[in-house]
Order: C-alpha cells, then sequence, then structure tokens
C-alpha cells in the first residue's frame, strides 16, 4: 500500500525556486501513482495567478507545470481561503479547491500520510 503524500507551498512563484521544487515532487510523485495532494498556503497562492511574467524577476514560468497536473494524476489541489483573500487573489484555476477555515487545512493535513512544506 502506497503512502499519501501532501506538499504545501507557502513560495510565491518569484521568491526563489521553493515553488518550482514544490511542484517537481507533486510531478515526480504522481509519476509514480503515488496519492499526492497539493496546497497553496500563504505567498504560494501567487502561484495560481494568471499572467505571471517569470522572465521578468529571471525566474522559471510554472505555469505549464500547474496545468500538467492533471496529465500525471494530480487532481487534489487546494488553496488557503484566507491567503487568496488576504493576498486579493483569485484562483485562475477552477480545480483548485478554496479550504475557508483553518479548522479545514487541518482537517486536510490529517488526511496524508506524510506532509512537506516548501
Amino acid at each position: 500500500m502506497s503512502k499519501s503524500l501532501l506538499i504545501i507551498s507557502r513560495q510565491a512563484p518569484w521568491s526563489g525556486p521553493g515553488a518550482r521544487e514544490a511542484l517537481d515532487i507533486v510531478l515526480a510523485g504522481g509519476a509514480f501513482d503515488l496519492p499526492v495532494g497539493l496546497l497553496f498556503l500563504d505567498d504560494g497562492v501567487f502561484q495560481l495567478q494568471a499572467g505571471q511574467h517569470a522572465s521578468a524577476v529571471q525566474q522559471k514560468d510554472i505555469t505549464a507545470n500547474l496545468k500538467a497536473l492533471p496529465m500525471f494524476g494530480i487532481e487534489e489541489l487546494y488553496a488557503c481561503g484566507h491567503s487568496l483573500e488576504q493576498r486579493g487573489v483569485q484562483a485562475d484555476n477552477p480545480d483548485v479547491q478554496s479550504l475557508a477555515s483553518g479548522a479545514d487545512i487541518a482537517a486536510l493535513i490529517d488526511r496524508y500520510d506524510q506532509v512537506i512544506t516548501i
């Protein structure tokens, strides 16, 4: 029986390699049929905004990686509703479920065997 894995991505896409590393872990887990979920929290919700101009800050665009998640069987996508609201971000991905409360996030974390925060 494979263990489930939740990745919590807390970094903005332009703040360094953390956002890309989180996506790489999620994609690798999906490639090996590991049950994987991805939670965007804090500044990580900025990854969900359309119109990223990664080259302006000398970063690679992660939009293609986000769009590829369903092809790797990654369908458990979540965003912290408070983080979205606090930063004025609209999640442009209809597959991302917004979690309204800290209790919802805690329940999500409890569903997974392993949790990695990046």
